[in-house]
């Protein structure tokens, strides 16, 4: 591994912790919603109580030491320091494996796969099935730096990654990614075929529609969701879209904002269809896994950072068609579910396609029994490819 390669412990101060507590015992809180569910946004007896337990019960300290059981490093390109994890397989002839997030993600999506991923012998697989598995924090997120010049969009996050990857040592390598990780791994798909055997990925927000002739039931289902994520679910996203900066304000000095910017997204975008509590993220995520994603976006005060990704992609972005082998996973409760028809122009080896019957935006973190088999079905062909 290069020298340039530095260890990475995560130890988050107790003067932060502390200043998060204080915060969050003297928040200024709205009035209540005038109506009876969600329609107006995160609960208010919902933040309160999560803000509640966040500053009395959560245990941060321990949730540090669940997330420094796996290997971590720091390395800088193109001057923006890189954090990620690279976890590697006790099995030698394991293949390379980049894992992408995206907004309001982080690498703790991952904290449940990884260990099946790197050793499958020891959950239910193989060792053929093994994968070093490399998470990195995208820029402006969790404890990568903050980029410090506009440029670092979709595109130039790839090729970064590229970078990474020929860094530690991997000629050859496979990816996967949801959310922005579907358009970072899109994009090494086509900027660095020579390197990245194949991919895998959950959302193709950017495919066109094809409306042409009869539609099919998944493509109605699919036009229904974007038509509701246009009208009632869009509205973060348009705002750090133009506006990145005056958010940050706001949700970087209040932890209860913060909570509320993103408790609101994994109540929308999560798989809450057998909620006993008529959709609430707690039946699909514990509060301590969604209070440990909220907290890399609160140690590092990542509000305006995280929300630029928006302002540089949309409406910026190379539309990109891949020629390498790639899979989806159809997970009913995605934003916009991916329609077959609508991406094969993109994606012009599509060599798996799996429709699943339980899960959302965040499929790692809410199903990782069905991820892993995803990523070892999909991958199990390439495994020689990408090593």
């Amino acid at each position: 591994m290069s020298s340039d390669v530095r260890p990475f412990t995560i130890d988050v101060s107790d003067e932060l912790l502390d200043d998060l507590r204080s915060r969050l015992r003297n928040t200024r809180w709205p009035e209540r919603e005038l109506v009876d569910d969600w329609s107006q946004g995160t609960p208010l007896a919902y933040v309160r109580e999560v803000c509640d337990y966040w500053a009395e019960q959560y245990d941060w300290r321990a949730s540090e030491t669940a997330l420094n059981r796996f290997d971590q490093f720091v390395t800088t390109i193109d001057g923006l320091d890189l954090h990620f994890v690279h976890q590697r397989s006790p099995h030698p002839d394991a293949t390379p494996l980049l894992l992408t997030h995206g907004w309001p993600g982080s690498i703790v999506e991952f904290h449940k796969v990884i260990d099946p991923l790197t050793n499958p012998t020891a959950h239910g697989g193989e060792a053929a099935d093994a994968f070093h598995v490399i998470a990195p924090s995208l820029p402006g997120y969790g404890f990568s730096g903050k980029p410090t010049v506009t440029g670092w969009g979709v595109d130039k996050i790839a090729t970064t990654f590229a970078e990474l990857m020929a860094r530690i040592g991997y000629d050859r390598y496979v990816a996967q990614g949801g959310d922005w990780g579907s358009g970072v791994t899109t994009a090494l798909g086509a900027l660095d075929a020579e390197h990245c055997a194949a991919i895998h990925i959950t959302l193709a927000m950017g495919a066109l529609p094809n409306l042409d002739g009869e539609l099919s039931d998944a493509a109605m289902k699919t036009l229904g969701r974007l038509k509701y994520y246009s009208d009632w679910d869009s509205g973060y996203s348009k705002q750090q879209a133009t506006r990145p900066q005056t958010v940050g304000y706001g949700l970087v000095d209040s932890p209860a904002g913060q909570a509320a910017w993103i408790l609101e997204k994994f109540w929308a975008w999560t798989d809450t269809r057998r909620s006993e509590r008529g959709g609430h993220p707690e039946d699909v995520l514990t509060r301590d896994e969604l209070l440990d994603n909220i907290m890399l976006y609160w140690i590092n005060g990542n509000a305006a950072s995280s929300g630029r990704l928006y302002w540089e992609s949309f409406g910026k972005g190379t539309r990109h068609t891949v020629e390498i082998p790639t899979g989806f996973a159809v997970f009913p409760e995605e934003i916009a579910p991916p329609v077959r028809e609508w991406v094969e122009d993109s994606y012009t080896d599509i060599v798996h396609w799996a429709e699943h019957d339980r899960g959302g935006h965040f499929a790692a973190f809410e199903v990782p029994d069905a991820y892993v088999e995803e990523i070892r079905t999909m991958f199990r062909p390439f495994h020689q490819l990408a090593r």
